[in-house]
């Protein structure tokens, strides 16, 4: 079985309005099948990962896929199958990772700090979605065919 696998378009440097904001080290959009679509990192990061690579960025799009199918799961079991997940917090000793939609198949996730205000950081992640929601949107693959 054969299938084509188009290339995402980058959407990373979308990103760089929120690796601004004090506190927030990374960000990621991410097509709801788990494929990273852009990644950004802060300038000037120290610690374990002062910069996002393209292998931690498709780690974190992967584990921000299993996350976003399993609240899904949760909401629509609690709340019907129409119920939708507008954002999703995971709080650590380290820092905060938000993810929320970005449009049609698509989640935006940001890993701060502790010192983070992590609600200007969802604020500022909903009205980037807002302004360009469209661009960080995944249509879905065309399924492939059993003859190809």
């Amino acid at each position: 079985m054969a299938g084509t696998i188009s290339r995402l378009p980058d959407v990373g440097w979308m990103l760089r309005p929120l690796t601004q904001i004090p506190g927030v080290r990374h960000a990621v959009v991410v097509s709801e099948d788990g494929l990273r679509m852009g990644h950004g990192s802060a300038e000037g990061l120290t610690g374990e990962v002062a910069q996002l690579g393209v292998a931690e960025a498709e780690s974190l799009a992967a584990a921000c896929a299993a996350l976003t199918v399993t609240s899904q799961s949760t909401v629509a079991l609690l709340f019907g199958e129409e119920a939708g997940v507008r954002q999703l917090m995971i709080e650590s000793d380290s820092g905060f990772v938000l993810f929320t939609s970005a449009g049609q198949g698509a989640s935006l996730g940001v890993a701060t700090d502790t010192e983070a205000d992590v609600g200007l950081v969802a604020q500022q992640m909903q009205l980037l979605v807002a302004k360009i929601g469209a661009h960080l949107s995944s249509q879905p693959r065309e399924p492939i065919s059993p003859a190809s």
